[in-house]
């Protein structure tokens, strides 16, 4: 692609609350651009971006899927490789890892429900990695629909600044179009041609006057970002042009200040043309985002790269998955430089050189070859061996580090064995795989009774995890009852002298410390060590300290209490004494690692568990017992909404160990007429009592449920 054309590229994704419409939308897009020939629905499980059996089984989304199409708008060919992002808070590392790599997104909504908690967390996650949003309002022709509503709790949910670009005609059973407040003309679709066929027209009468105080309001927002614009706004506004108007919404999208807003029903397929139409005008190319910034790792300084094919090579492997026929594929977004098939490439994380043997643009899980990827593209490479989620690929001579993406660790865990013994070496090749692709999923051996524990984000992501086995490798597996994954933490500071002295005739070991133990300060907001060197005149020589550092990192992944790992902890080195022939650095780690078991069993140890963040909407009649049930989980109630139906959303942090089957439970207290969606929020101590409990379970665990 040469680089003139780089503006004209779009590298989207698409992301909601669960059941808002993307794959829906994402389909209607593939149709419209001609892509596809035919519409995939999700009912059916004929959708093309959910290619996996368990996606099209359950209607959901599991793994997000790219593909690249083109669309043409204002006499250009734009190129638009999107991504499809699942809802389900269990796959949150794939909206995640798509978000750090794409430019533009897509907010959709559902026009019933609003903003939902899923949208919330993907919102917050866009903000994150300062992805520059659209908004569109799925499902206008469903009953309860309400364009302007979503708008508001955008406002008061998001804390956004929606900016409506269009506005519907009719809602409901009767939504047949929208009004383009940029054009000041009426769309409308024909259901006749699926949709691919529509006509601009004048605004109906009715909708005049509503369709200029929108289109009044519109320009007010645009104006802020462009001063002649609001020159014009004050003088004579008629004279704003289109151009102009389209410039101001796009500076103000493209600095976070404003999102677009436009409506459509995807499935009734209306008001796809229009958002490809403003996904081309609005979101940014490679060329509109800054300079991609990373750290070179040998002079440790922070270096910048152009999106330009003539700079060197920097790219980002944001996914890797598995395909039965071609093997390891690496999906990559190109930051600057290209990658073409059959050259090396260095990896930073491993310092190793590797041959890029096969180059592929995605359609799903079909693979198009092509011989490059240039800068500000996404595809996908084969022949990577050593590989990892958010590894840095680049050219060996002009290395640099580019920020990774970070996933929240796993909630829940399984023991799982296989039902035969013969398939344990492809159950370890099944997890190992599964564990590759997904960063949020992981896999240890239980020390005390050697049980394979697998852990994840929720019981559906272990439930896919267990499906992929049987489906994928041919294993059949028995799983016990669910483990939540507690961590541990420490309450107080304590001071300890640490020695550790061994002498077995020869040479000895002999390592001599005093430590300040305790949580780490409120203002160190990085989890992990906060490792303070506070020793004076060579007590302890300078090559031995790192030791001790490292002592207690390794420490730290294991607790005292349950063998559970521990997020922080502050240690200051304050003074030691060390022996000129025995003394060496593996001594120095075990008195660290001796010290953090002596230290933390004073500290006032806890036991932390994870609590989740839950929402309930269920009719008022049931509002009672869903809120007993809650509080005999343990759950504390934060507040009460009412929506525009009438339900009420009951909104709870709950503790995880008391959320297993609660959505059947649910189902039993409110006779099916509630709904409720969940996400991890914190850790938090759990009371003594309790704890004595779960540490009893523990050591009483050894075999399968």
């Amino acid at each position: 692609m040469a680089q003139a054309d780089l503006h004209l590229t779009r590298n989207i994704g698409i992301m909601a609350h669960i059941d808002a419409g993307k794959t829906t939308t994402s389909e209607r897009i593939l149709y419209y651009t001609g892509k596809t020939y035919k519409i995939g629905e999700v009912h059916d499980g004929a959708a093309t971006m959910d290619w996996m059996e368990e996606e099209q089984e359950r209607g959901i989304t599991i793994t997000s899927a790219a593909t690249t199409t083109f669309w043409n708008w204002n006499d250009k060919q734009f190129k638009i490789n999107l991504i499809d992002t699942p809802g389900h808070v269990d796959f949150t590392a794939e909206v995640e890892r798509s978000l750090r790599v794409l430019d533009g997104a897509v907010a959709t909504y559902c026009a019933v429900g609003g903003v939902q908690p899923q949208s919330e967390t993907v919102w917050r996650q866009a903000d994150k990695y300062n992805v520059p949003r659209l908004g569109y309002v799925n499902k206008m022709d469903r009953s309860g629909a309400d364009y302007y509503e979503v708008l508001n709790q955008m406002k008061n949910v998001l804390r956004a600044n929606p900016c409506a670009i269009n506005i519907p005609i009719g809602a409901e059973e009767s939504f047949k179009g929208v009004v383009d407040l940029i054009k000041m003309k009426a769309i409308l679709w024909h259901d006749e041609t699926m949709g691919a066929e529509y006509e601009v027209d004048d605004i109906p009468a009715d909708l005049k006057d509503e369709a200029e105080e929108w289109h009044n309001k519109m320009l007010e927002q645009a104006a802020e970002f462009d001063d002649k614009l609001m020159e014009k706004f004050f003088d004579d506004p008629s004279k704003i042009t289109e151009e102009e108007m389209i410039r101001a919404i796009r500076k103000g999208t493209l600095e976070m200040k404003l999102t677009p807003m436009c409506c459509g029903s995807s499935f009734k397929n209306k008001g796809v043309q229009t958002l490809l139409d403003y996904v081309c005008a609005f979101l940014p190319s490679p060329l509109d985002t800054p300079n991609v910034i990373g750290e070179n790792p040998d002079t440790n300084e922070e270096e910048d790269r152009r999106p330009d094919e003539n700079e060197h090579t920097s790219a980002l492997a944001f996914k890797i998955a598995t395909d039965p026929y071609v093997g390891r594929l690496t999906y990559v977004r190109v930051y600057s430089g290209k990658l073409t098939a059959g050259s090396y490439i260095f990896n930073v994380r491993s310092g190793k050189k590797e041959r890029v043997s096969r180059m592929f643009q995605m359609h799903s899980n079909q693979q198009l070859p092509v011989d490059m990827i240039a800068a500000g593209d996404i595809g996908a490479v084969v022949g990577i061996k050593d590989i990892r989620t958010g590894d840095t690929l680049c050219d060996e001579n002009a290395p640099i580090i580019l920020e990774s993406m970070t996933f929240p660790d796993p909630v829940i865990g399984i023991a799982i064995e296989p039902k035969t013994q013969k398939d344990m070496d492809r159950l370890s090749l099944g997890l190992s795989k599964l564990a590759e692709e997904d960063p949020t999923f992981t896999v240890k051996t239980d020390e005390q009774s050697g049980q394979t524990i697998i852990s994840g984000m929720g019981e559906l992501h272990l439930d896919i995890i267990l499906e992929r086995l049987r489906r994928e490798f041919k294993v059949e597996c028995n799983q016990g009852k669910p483990q939540v994954n507690y961590k541990e933490a420490i309450t107080k500071t304590v001071n300890l002298r640490e020695v550790y002295k061994k002498q077995t005739g020869g040479r000895g070991k002999f390592a001599d410390i005093i430590v300040n133990v305790g949580p780490v300060d409120e203002d160190f907001k990085e989890a992990g060590l906060q490792f303070v060197n506070s020793v004076s005149g060579g007590n302890i020589p300078k090559e031995f300290i790192p030791s001790v550092q490292k002592g207690f990192d390794n420490a730290m992944k294991s607790g005292i209490l349950g063998g559970y790992p521990m997020d922080s902890l502050k240690v200051e080195l304050v003074d030691g004494s060390f022996h000129p022939v025995d003394s060496d650095q593996l001594s120095f780690e075990l008195a660290a690692l001796n010290a953090y078991k002596n230290a933390c069993a004073k500290a006032g140890p806890v036991l932390l568990e994870p609590i989740m963040k839950l929402e309930v909407v269920t009719p008022e009649d049931n509002m009672g017992d869903v809120i007993g049930d809650l509080n005999k989980r343990r759950g504390q109630v934060e507040g009460m909404d009412t929506t525009r139906s009438g339900a009420r959303v009951v909104k709870a942090f709950v503790p995880l160990a008391e959320m297993f089957g609660y959505v059947t439970a649910l189902r039993t207290i409110t006779s099916g007429r509630a709904t409720s969606s969940m996400e991890y929020d914190h850790h938090a101590p759990m009371s003594s009592n309790l704890a004595k409990g779960v540490l009893e379970e523990i050591k009483g665990r050894t075999d399968l449920v």
